[in-house]
């Protein structure tokens, strides 16, 4: 989906630009178009960086640190993710719910907001489970000296 959407976007600007420079017409609503294809990239996105533990991380003190502190402090970080991702989805699903009653839509092309917020929601649920699923398998390129063959110090 994420792929798909920068694909989109990608051919979208690629469109919208030459169509200004060329034509000196750029496509209606491809501001509107892009700001909704971002949100397919940036949320799909999500559980995929969990995965692959490619989130920014502060890690100058981890050489300081045993190894099972940092797992532990992993597993926090998996606990707190698991709460804040899934309150967020909450509050998103609930936010989607009065958009689509009201019948937000966009400015220029009234493309309706709610389904792009279920989307956020369901996105943000997915990137908690994934957390959770963290908490009790962890993977060894998400979490420091596990599996790694190294004995603890």
């Amino acid at each position: 989906m994420a792929a798909t959407a920068l694909f989109a976007i990608m051919l979208l600007t690629l469109v919208d630009v030459s169509g200004r420079k060329l034509l000196s017409h750029s496509v209606p609503g491809s501001l509107e178009l892009t700001e909704l294809l971002m949100v397919a990239v940036i949320f799909a996105g999500l559980p995929l960086v969990s995965l692959r533990g490619e989130h920014v991380v502060f890690d100058s003190l981890d050489s300081f640190l045993p190894r099972w502190l940092q797992r532990t402090q992993q597993a926090l970080v998996d606990v707190f993710c698991v709460l804040a991702l899934g309150g967020l989805a909450y509050l998103m699903w609930q936010k989607a719910g009065q958009m689509a009653e009201y019948g937000d839509t966009t400015a220029q092309l009234k493309i309706g907001l709610g389904p792009f917020v279920y989307l956020m929601s369901v996105l943000c649920a997915t990137t908690a489970f994934v957390h959770g699923l963290l908490l009790f398998k962890p993977v060894s390129h998400h979490v420091v000296g596990l599996d790694d063959g190294r004995a603890e110090p």
